[in-house]
C-alpha cells in the first residue's frame, strides 16, 4: 500500500503541474524540478532514492524510443555531419574539459575525473526537446538538437563505461576504442534486426490492440539484447524506433498508428514529467550528504561553480567552429547559404541536463574517492542548466528575433499537400468506378475529399475567429447533432431495452467521428505561439506589389536547372518576375533570391494558386 499510494500521489502531482505549467505558459521540466525541490525540504515527504537500474532499464529505454518514433529519417540526412560533431564530438570534449577541472581541484584520480566528466557531459534528450517545442524555435534547430539528443546518451554512457573499467585496472586505449566500436556498430546491428523482426510480425497483425501491445515492448526488445552484448542499448533503441516510425505508414493499419500514436504520447507525457520531479525530490538527501562529507566548504563551492561554469562554456567553443567548418566541409560546396551566427548562439545555449545525468552519478561504485561530492556536483549540473539555460531560452531566442514555423507557411503546405493527394484519390476514384456504381455514392466521395481540402485552403487568410468558413460551420453543426445522437443512445441505455455490446457499438460509431472532427479543429484552431508569425492577411508590401509579372524562366527554377536539383514548389518575385522554389525544395531558391535583392513578395505559379507571401512581415495575402 506504501509504494502504491506514493505512485498514485507521483502521478497525480506530475499531471497537475504540468497542467499548471502549460497554464502559466512554462516549460514543465522547469516547473517539476522546482516543485521536486521544494517538496524535498517538506517534513511529511520521505526520502527519494531512485535505483539507476530503474531509469537506464525502466525510464530511458521508453523515452528514447517515443522521441525516435516520431523523428523523420528525411531531416536527418542533411544535418548528419552536424549531429555526429554534437552526440560525439561535443559530449567528449565536455568529459574531459570537465575532467580536467575535477582533477585539478577535488584530486580525485583522472579516470574517476573522466567518470563524472562523461556523466554531466550529454544533453538531455526530454528536457532539450520539451523546452524547443516550447519556445517555437526554428525547425533547422531542433532538429539539430532532436537528433543530438537521441545519440549522445549513447556516447556519455559508453565514455563511463571505459572510465569505471580504467577505475577498475582494466583499461587501454586499444580497448577503449573496441568498446566504442562495438558500442556504434553493434547497437545499430541490433537495433536494426529488432525494427525488421517487429515489422514482420506487425505487416501481420490488423488488430490495433494487438499491434500496440506488441509497440510497448519494442523499445526493450531493441535495448536489452544490445545491453547483454555489452553494445549501446539507446543507438539499437534509436535506430529500431527510427525505423519502425519510417515504415508505419506502410507496415501498420490507420487504426494502428492512431492507437500507437496515442498511447505512447501518454507515456511520454507521465515518464518524462515524473523524471524531472524525481530529479527535484533527491536535492535534499544529495546536498547533505556532500555537505557533510568532510570536504572543505569552499572548495565544495568553488568545484560545483567551476564544472557548471565549465559544461555552459564548452559547448558553444565547439559549436561554433565547428557549424562553420562543417558549413565549409559540406554546405559551401553544395551552395548553400552561410549559417547566420544566431543558429549556433542558441544551439549552444539549449543544453540542458537531466535523467541520464543523475543515472549515471547513482553507477558510480560506492568505494569511488569523493563519491557525494561527484554525485552534488552532477546534481548542480542538472538543476543549473535547467534552471539558468531553461529558463533564459525563451529571453533568448525573442532576443536574437528567431522566429519559429510561420502558421501561415505551415498552413499553406498542408493545403498544398492535400490538394496533391485529392487529385491522386480522385484519379483512383476515376479508376474503381464500375458500371453498377450508384452515381450518388461516387458525388458523396467527391464531396467528401473536395470539402477535406476546401478546409485547409480556408484557413489562409482567415479573419481571426470572426469569419465562418464553410468547414467550420460543418464542425458546428455535426457536433451539436453528435451531442444530439450520444443523447438518444443514452437514454436507450438507460432504459434497457438493447444489449450492452449494440449500444457499445453505436457509441463507439459516434466517438470516433468526433474524436476526428476534434482533431481538425485543434490542428487548425491552435492559438498563435507569440515567437511565430502573425496570421494576418495584409501589410504595405502585399497592397503595394502587383498582382501579375512576366516570369523570366516560365515553369522552372533557373538556380535548380543549373545546380541539378528538382523543385517542390515555384514561386515568382512581383518585384523582378524571377521564378524560383519554395521552401519545401532542395535549393530554397525563392528565400535565396529574397535575402540577395530585398525585393519583398512572391506569388505562387502554381495551377489554381493565386497566394501572394511577404517575406519581411510574413504575411499571406
Amino acid at each position: 500500500m506504501h509504494i502504491a499510494f506514493g505512485l498514485v500521489t507521483l502521478v497525480a502531482v506530475t499531471v497537475g503541474m504540468a497542467a499548471l505549467a502549460r497554464r502559466m505558459g512554462m516549460a514543465e521540466p522547469l516547473l517539476l524540478t522546482v516543485v521536486g525541490i521544494g517538496a524535498s525540504y517538506l517534513p511529511f515527504v520521505p526520502e527519494v532514492s531512485v535505483n539507476p537500474e530503474i531509469v537506464l532499464l525502466g525510464l530511458l529505454p521508453p523515452l528514447v524510443y517515443t522521441a525516435s518514433i516520431s523523428t523523420s529519417l528525411i531531416e536527418f540526412r542533411p544535418k548528419k555531419l552536424s549531429i555526429v560533431s554534437l552526440s560525439v564530438g561535443l559530449v567528449l570534449f565536455t568529459a574531459f574539459a570537465v575532467a580536467a577541472v575535477v582533477h585539478a581541484l577535488l584530486g580525485v584520480p583522472f579516470a574517476v575525473a573522466v567518470a563524472i566528466g562523461a556523466i554531466v557531459s550529454p544533453p538531455d534528450s526530454v528536457a532539450a526537446t520539451a523546452i524547443a517545442r516550447r519556445v517555437g524555435m526554428p525547425r533547422r534547430i531542433v532538429t539539430l538538437l532532436e537528433g543530438e539528443a537521441l545519440f549522445n546518451d549513447a556516447t556519455a554512457l559508453v565514455a563511463l563505461r571505459t572510465a569505471l573499467a580504467a577505475m577498475a585496472g582494466a583499461f587501454s586505449m586499444w580497448q577503449a576504442g573496441g568498446s566504442f566500436l562495438l558500442a556504434t556498430v553493434g547497437g545499430t546491428a541490433i537495433g536494426a534486426v529488432a525494427a525488421m523482426v517487429l515489422a514482420l510480425i506487425r505487416r501481420r497483425i490488423t488488430d490495433p490492440v494487438f499491434d500496440t501491445s506488441l509497440s510497448l515492448i519494442a523499445p526493450f526488445a531493441a535495448y536489452l539484447p544490445a545491453e547483454a552484448a555489452h553494445a549501446s542499448g539507446v543507438i539499437a533503441t534509436v535506430v529500431c524506433g527510427l525505423i519502425l516510425g519510417q515504415g508505419a505508414p506502410v507496415w501498420q493499419t490507420a487504426a494502428s498508428r492512431v492507437a500507437e500514436r496515442t498511447n505512447w504520447r501518454t507515456i511520454q507525457f507521465i515518464l518524462e514529467n515524473a523524471v524531472f520531479l524525481l530529479m527535484g525530490l533527491q536535492v535534499r538527501h544529495i546536498l547533505e550528504q556532500a555537505w557533510s562529507s568532510g570536504l572543505d566548504h569552499r572548495t565544495l563551492l568553488l568545484t560545483c561553480v567551476a564544472v557548471l561554469v565549465t559544461v555552459v562554456v564548452a559547448r558553444p567553443l565547439w559549436v561554433y567552429p565547428f557549424t562553420y567548418l562543417i558549413w565549409l566541409v559540406e554546405g559551401r560546396p553544395q551552395g548553400k547559404p552561410r549559417p547566420p551566427w544566431t543558429s549556433p548562439t542558441v544551439v549552444s545555449w539549449a543544453g540542458m541536463r537531466g535523467v541520464v545525468t543523475l543515472a549515471g552519478a547513482l553507477l558510480l561504485p560506492s568505494d569511488t574517492p569523493q563519491l557525494a561530492t561527484l554525485k552534488l556536483l552532477a546534481l548542480v549540473v542538472v538543476g543549473g542548466t535547467l534552471l539558468v539555460q531553461g529558463i533564459s531560452l525563451p529571453a533568448l531566442v525573442r532576443l536574437l528575433r528567431l522566429r519559429g514555423p510561420s502558421w501561415a507557411e505551415d498552413a499553406l503546405q498542408q493545403a498544398n499537400l492535400l490538394q496533391q493527394a485529392t487529385a491522386a484519390g480522385l484519379v483512383a476514384l476515376e479508376e474503381q468506378i464500375a458500371p453498377e456504381t450508384p452515381p450518388e455514392i461516387v458525388a458523396a466521395l467527391r464531396d467528401r475529399v473536395a470539402r477535406r481540402a476546401n478546409a485547409a485552403w480556408e484557413q489562409l487568410g482567415r479573419a481571426e475567429s470572426v469569419r465562418i468558413t464553410p468547414s467550420g460551420e460543418y464542425r458546428r453543426l455535426r457536433l451539436a447533432m453528435l451531442a444530439a445522437e450520444r443523447e438518444a443512445v443514452l437514454r436507450v441505455r438507460d432504459s434497457g431495452t438493447l444489449d450492452h455490446e449494440v449500444l457499445e457499438h453505436v457509441m463507439a460509431t459516434l466517438d470516433i467521428e468526433e474524436s476526428t472532427i476534434d482533431r481538425v479543429t485543434e490542428a487548425q484552431d491552435q492559438p498563435e505561439d507569440p515567437l511565430r508569425g502573425p496570421q494576418a492577411a495584409g501589410c504595405e508590401h502585399l497592397r503595394q506589389a502587383p498582382h501579375v509579372r512576366v516570369p523570366d524562366v516560365p515553369e522552372a527554377c533557373g538556380e535548380c536547372l543549373e545546380e541539378g536539383l528538382t523543385w517542390v514548389h515555384l514561386r515568382m518575385c512581383l518585384s523582378c518576375g524571377h521564378v524560383a522554389c519554395c521552401d519545401s525544395s532542395v535549393g530554397n531558391h525563392a528565400t535565396r533570391h529574397f535575402a540577395a535583392t530585398g525585393h519583398p513578395v512572391m506569388r505562387s505559379v502554381e495551377p489554381g494558386e493565386k497566394w501572394r507571401w511577404c517575406y519581411v512581415d510574413e504575411l499571406l495575402g
